[in-house]
């Protein structure tokens, strides 16, 4: 008996280890640390639909909702579908997008009504968290009042539908060019039945982007049997018809076998020919496209390796990244073609066109990322943005489908593409660039009229006047860095010397940055710093004057000797997050979300704010507040993000910030320090190295950094250039749970305890 009990045992250890050698040997695929929902709910407004990295379609469910929280086309607090869109928007604080809206169903409807909202649709479904999946690439749901299951996946200009219905059941599609939510709005619209198998069509429509055309086709996996289409109440059983709101019901051949219905749909800015040059040829291979979604993903995943036991780090790590690399969105054809808003077609030679720039939210941290992960792109963008230029002669402010819509303050393509000529990429024309940053500041609109007469830009003349101000003083100092980059002594003068303009607007008394009036000596009155009004009738934007009096990244040296010190700079900075949260106001921002005392993380002006107690001599609070920050404002559920995931800006705070780095002057070409949340994180570089961070003893306690050492030589700074990154190496942190005041302190010696 002793002896069999030995045999078992040894058998059981046998398998055991085998079990566990086959664990080690199989890699975890990264896209399965990846939560799309998370956002989705909140104030996040992601959606969770599938697309590809940096894709032209996003193919996502809808709601049908016109509401703040339904940007998207979807919110996770939902529980109705209407249809299946293919252009979405990721994370903004406006609404538009949700073109060509697909909805399976198993009956025929009367499409003729014109619904006023979602209830009168009678197509729309019911549906359960319970019966939906999202990952990277892929999206499914069942639509209970149809019985009807949804998959979607996406090449890089081509959706993919799967439904599959009920045994017996009526296998129907609706295809609705009317919809429309939030600020959007149809002005035209076509639908043609060009054969058995395809439909094409065109959507033209104003809203957030005032001249936005989609044009579109379709092909089935089965033939079309019967179908209507609806033009404006009126029923057509033939022929291409246009008018405002067009929508089609395809019924197909009931003797064709098999439940599964395909579909593949592109779209073009262009014309109805370039769609169908982006669908391309070939058949329906759904599995094979979600597998090639899946591979874009573990490829563009797989720039950082974090290590860590905690794997809801790794989940809110690796959704993070995903969302980085959801926008900016390919917008030229395949033949490289895009449509400019004054409706010009433009050939992109050499460069995929991007649109979606939603640079006053992108350019503190989501540009940056790119910067070290996919820097080819980067230099597209930037050619992007030049074209987008040609229009009026001036740069983009967050351009929308290829149509400016002047959305937010100052012009941060600027910084965009400075950092990336810094940076050394040099896909694009940097005199061409030079030309157009220049010209752009030096132009009339947006209150750079008044910025040029008196050196800012007056309350009384123009509203939101100090973050305009103080934007453009930014702008300023970014043009006077390439100007000099490119050897233009006079243009470096000029422009460093109008960046100064945030001196004209600090108040010493308060430490806070004012209104002033045009006769350079009267502040705005009354004055209440935790005071907000939505846009109008104030001196800050989407915010008060605790979140927007810090806005000075390009020198902080000079910013704090006009506080008077570093001990009073650090405490007033200290201020604003131990403050009381209250804002005060009739019309309060709702983009003052995610507050840490005044300190409102769910908006990008304060992204900056932690790391500039480096530029104190406390770099010990800002490891202690980021790490706050990582710590609350970001969870695996829905509601994860703590405001708008604003086009990746949020999620690339996370990236960057959980290695222990932050770009708090992007356009400098340099990196914060801060504090890394990971065990070690591996950078893997374009340029085939690696650059390795390593965080010994951390935890959610030992957060303060004790020493460093960079490829085993001590390392005593708060900052460390994108050059320095690029040559690779190891960045080895010992942490510890009391700060070591020593420790990236101008002038000290490093030292390895406190």
């Amino acid at each position: 008996m002793k002896q069999l009990y030995v045999i078992v045992l040894c058998a059981i250890l046998i398998v055991s280890c085998n079990k566990k050698s086959e664990t080690i040997g199989k890699k975890v695929e990264l896209i399965s640390y990846v939560d799309p929902f998370i956002g989705t709910g909140g104030h996040g407004h992601t959606y969770p639909g599938a697309t590809v990295p940096f894709g032209m379609l996003q193919v996502s469910p809808v709601n049908g909702i016109s509401d703040w929280d339904w940007c998207s086309g979807y919110h996770y607090s939902d529980s109705i579908i209407v249809g299946f869109s293919h252009l979405n928007l990721s994370g903004t604080g406006i609404g538009d997008l949700a073109d060509i809206l697909f909805m399976p169903t198993n009956k025929a409807h009367d499409l003729t009504l014109n619904p006023m909202s979602r209830d009168s649709l009678p197509y729309k479904s019911s549906y359960s968290h319970k019966n939906e999946k999202a990952t990277p690439g892929y999206y499914q749901v069942f639509l209970e009042d149809s019985n009807v299951n949804v998959e979607l996946t996406t090449s890089e200009r081509t959706a993919y539908h799967k439904y599959t219905f009920k045994e017996g059941d009526v296998q129907s599609v609706i295809v609705n060019l009317g919809f429309a939510i939030n600020w959007d709005r149809a002005v035209a619209s076509s639908l043609k039945v060009e054969d058995r198998y395809t439909i094409s069509g065109y959507r033209y429509s104003t809203g957030w982007a005032h001249n936005q055309k989609v044009f579109f086709v379709a092909k089935f996996s089965k033939p079309i049997a019967d179908y209507k289409i609806y033009v404006d109440g009126k029923v057509f059983e033939e022929g291409e018809h246009d008018g405002i709101k067009s929508s089609v019901q395809l019924m197909f051949d009931p003797n064709e076998t098999g439940t599964e219905l395909f579909a593949k749909v592109a779209v073009s800015s262009v014309s109805i020919e370039n769609a169908k040059d982006n669908l391309g040829v070939g058949g329906f291979d759904f599995d094979q496209t979600k597998k090639d979604a899946e591979d874009l993903w573990n490829t563009a995943l797989s720039s950082f390796d974090v290590e860590t036991p905690t794997d809801s780090l790794k989940t809110i790590f690796y959704t993070a990244l995903y969302h980085a690399q959801l926008a900016p969105v390919t917008f030229s054809d395949k033949n490289g073609q895009f449509r400019m808003e004054n409706d010009s077609i433009v050939t992109a030679k050499d460069y995929t066109a991007y649109s979606t720039l939603s640079l006053w939210d992108t350019f503190r941290a989501e540009h940056p990322l790119l910067t070290i992960i996919a820097p080819d792109r980067v230099s597209d963008m930037v050619n992007s943005m030049l074209a987008y230029y040609e229009v009026k002669k001036i740069l983009p402010v967050w351009t929308l489908y290829g149509n400016e819509t002047n959305t937010m303050t100052g012009y941060h393509s600027i910084p965009v593409i400075v950092e990336a000529y810094k940076k050394g990429i040099r896909g694009f024309d940097a005199e061409k660039a030079f030309e157009a940053m220049k010209t752009t500041m030096m132009q009339d609109e947006r209150g750079l009229k008044y910025y040029k007469k008196f050196g800012y830009i007056p309350y009384n003349l123009v509203d939101e006047s100090v973050t305009i101000t103080l934007e453009y003083a930014y702008d300023d100092w970014c043009v006077a860095e390439l100007a000099k980059l490119l050897g233009k002594e006079d243009d470096y003068q000029f422009f460093l010397n109008r960046s100064k303009a945030y001196q004209y607007l600090f108040d010493k008394g308060s430490g806070f940055m004012r209104g002033k009036s045009e006769d350079g000596k009267s502040w705005n009155e009354p004055f209440d710093p935790k005071h907000s009004n939505h846009r109008e009738q104030t001196d800050y934007t989407e915010g008060n004057a605790w979140q927007h009096s810090w806005f000075v990244p390009q020198d902080v040296e000079d910013f704090i000797r006009l506080h008077g010190s570093d001990e009073l700079f650090a405490s007033r900075l200290e201020q604003l997050f131990t403050e009381s949260s209250e804002i005060t106001g009739d019309n309060v921002s709702a983009d003052i979300t995610g507050l840490i005392g005044q300190y409102a993380h769910g908006n990008e002006p304060s992204h900056h704010i932690a790391y500039m107690f480096n530029h104190a001599n406390q770099p010990w609070r800002t490891q202690y507040w980021a790490r706050h920050i990582m710590d609350t404002q970001y969870n695996t559920t829905p509601n994860g993000l703590s405001g708008n995931e604003d086009c990746g800006q949020m999620s690339a705070w996370y990236v960057l910030s959980s290695v222990g780095l932050y770009p708090m002057n992007p356009a400098s070409g340099d990196y914060e320090i801060g504090t890394p949340i990971f065990e070690k994180s591996t950078i893997n570089l374009p340029n085939k190295k690696t650059f390795i961070i390593e965080a010994e003893n951390v935890s959610d306690k030992n957060f303060y950094i004790q020493s460093a050492t960079l490829n085993g030589k001590d390392f005593n700074k708060t900052a460390i250039s994108h050059e320095e990154m690029l040559k690779g190496g190891t960045l080895h942190f010992v942490m510890g749970a009391q700060p070591n005041k020593k420790w990236g302190i101008k002038n000290a010696q490093p030292t390895t305890n406190n």
